[in-house]
């Protein structure tokens, strides 16, 4: 791709900015937020593509009693919310960190408000992913950015990063779109007015020349417009590779744009927003697992750690490496390739997953992250799971959309069964030998789930006990919408572990000031997004948890940075 010409002309002499945001995604609410207290800053983009894995992601956002939910009829409350996270975060994560981001989350959402053509709309009905512990809250908590215009981005459309898919239809489906969407066959008065009308969106936006997106494509639009409005540059294929210090403060940073090295200085600070090493194999077989697939995550390309490892060597402490969003996903067809969504699916009645021995081995319907974690767990414990499948039947086939591009009725891809990913049978014990998996144990593991879908209560595992677990069932199916025999046809689809991108990282302080291993700051450094360690601590409390963290501390860093005294370049 071309060079952008932004890139070339904010690089072309010695630079001084207030802030150097270091990453394109989340990392734009800092530019945004500093823009407001009169700080200059310059956001560098190691790809091509300004977005990060924002542009990659489901675009939702958790922040608790914003005012885009209380407008829209919410009755959450902060004291709620700080109730919920002291429950499910634990000590897993510094208190300060999870409460002051609950204290800026509305001045975050007015500021994206302002600085930023975006609207917003409450998911209502998306529940937070532990609803059962004190302050959980079954309706959610979970926020999204309306179908936005990518021609609203101008001549700068050509360096947006693209979403993973590229959609047959022009139809912006959002988060909680997708829900009815999966259901078109099972809820279609409720389903089908929601498709006609992001097809009448979609197609009636380009009669018009709109390009309207939804999603993470629609918030990553959202933000990078809003740097565009507010005249903050961008630069792309600009990689950070040095932190200059002076006195024990970070005063700049060394770039590297088309094989030159430039010095940028910086006033106020350094805010690395660059991702997790989603991405460098070396580092997540260190901190993670041996076992995890070669750049199975779906965390954008560039993720590869360089911030958190150039930190370590001015004395930075990093904290929770061995966590990510963990995202079970249907396996690439062969190696190299990305795989395939997998989210309502595990949840859906007529389906259950197995592990190598053929057995069950968790609540196929529990939040991704959980699910991630259990399978580590048990890899520790000696156990692994090894090849992992979801068992589906025809009648599940027939209702349900699969790997977010397979739709109800339809023919699994012949690719599929080609590449050895997904197999077909009339009986559990044929499935058994086509997937090679233990006979007697699959059969009895089929069986018993048959007669335990049958009474609608999952004794071994609880599916469909939790609200979260109901949010993406059927709820046409009674008295359990997660549980249904299987009969007839079946099928079996592998299943491999991915991710949405490592959430450990550089530990950081209320401030998100980075810190070093004697809990004391390193002046003019911050760390937000998953370049950080998750705020959160071991737990994704609800939808947009992962996105929120970056908006917010986006904004805390800015109103931080803007209460110093510059120092002179």
């Amino acid at each position: 791709m071309k060079t952008s010409n932004i890139s070339a002309e904010v690089l072309a002499a010695n630079t001084t900015v207030d802030l150097l945001i270091v990453g394109s995604g989340t990392g734009i609410s800092a530019a945004l937020a500093g823009h407001e207290k009169n700080l200059k800053s310059l956001i560098i983009e190691k790809t091509e593509y300004v977005g990060g894995s924002t542009a990659l992601s489901g675009g939702a956002f958790w922040i608790p009693a914003n005012p885009v939910l209380t407008e829209n009829g919410s009755k959450d409350t902060l004291e709620k919310a700080e109730q919920y996270l002291k429950a499910v975060v634990g000590n897993d994560s510094p208190p300060e960190r999870w409460q002051s981001f609950l204290k800026h989350g509305n001045a975050t959402t007015e500021m994206l408000r302002r600085t930023t053509p975006m609207t917003f709309f409450w998911a209502k009905g998306y529940s937070d992913y532990h609803p059962e512990e004190p302050g959980g809250d079954a309706m959610g908590r979970t926020c999204e950015c309306q179908p936005f215009d990518l021609k609203r981005l101008g001549d700068e459309i050509s360096r947006f990063r693209p979403g993973l898919m590229a959609a047959s239809l022009p139809m912006p489906v959002t988060g909680y779109d997708y829900k009815w969407l999966n259901l078109m066959m099972r809820k279609p008065l409720k389903a089908f007015p929601i498709i006609f009308k992001r097809l009448f969106q979609g197609i009636g936006g380009k009669i018009v020349g709109k390009d309207l997106v939804a999603g993470g494509q629609a918030i990553a639009a959202g933000l990078f417009a809003g740097a565009i409005n507010n005249n903050i540059p961008v630069a792309t294929n600009t990689k950070l590779v040095e932190l200059l210090v002076d006195g024990g403060r970070v005063v700049g940073a060394v770039v590297e744009h088309e094989g030159t090295k430039k010095e940028i200085k910086v006033k106020r600070g350094v805010v690395l927003a660059a991702g997790g090493f989603d991405h460098n194999m070396p580092m997540r077989q260190k901190y993670q697992s041996e076992s995890l697939g070669d750049h199975y995550s779906f965390g954008a390309e560039g993720n590869t750690g360089d911030a958190i490892q150039l930190s370590q060597k001015i004395g930075a402490a990093i904290d929770l490496m061995k966590e990510s969003w963990w995202f079970p996903a249907i396996s690439p067809l062969k190696k190299g390739e990305n795989p395939m969504v997998l989210l309502a699916e595990r949840s859906l009645p007529g389906s259950f997953m197995v592990n190598a021995k053929g057995k069950r081995f968790i609540n196929e319907a529990t939040d991704y992250m959980s699910f991630g974690q259990k399978l580590l767990a048990d890899e520790k414990e000696g156990t692994p799971i090894g090849d992992m499948w979801l068992v589906f039947d025809q009648t599940y086939r027939n209702r349900y959309i699969l790997g977010g591009s397979v739709f109800p009725r339809a023919k699994l891809p012949q690719e599929w069964y080609d590449a050895g990913i997904a197999f077909s049978a009339d009986s559990a014990q044929e499935l058994a030998k086509l997937t090679n998996l233990p006979e007697t144990e699959f059969t009895e593991t089929f069986a018993r789930f048959n007669r335990l879908a049958e009474t609608g209560k999952d004794d071994d595992f609880q599916r469909g006990e939790s609200a979260y677990d109901r949010y993406y069932g059927d709820p046409t199916v009674k008295p359990n919408p997660n549980l249904l025999a299987l009969k007839g046809k079946l099928y079996a689809v592998k299943v491999v572990l991915s991710d949405l991108g490592t959430c450990g990282g550089l530990v950081a302080d209320e401030h998100g000031r980075v810190l070093r291993k004697d809990k004391t700051a390193i002046e003019g450094l911050y760390a937000i997004g998953n370049t950080a360690a998750n705020i959160f601590g071991r737990v994704y409390p609800g939808a947009g948890g992962t996105i929120c963290q970056g908006l917010v501390y986006g904004h805390i860093v800015a109103e931080h940075a803007a209460s110093l005294s510059p120092v002179e370049a």
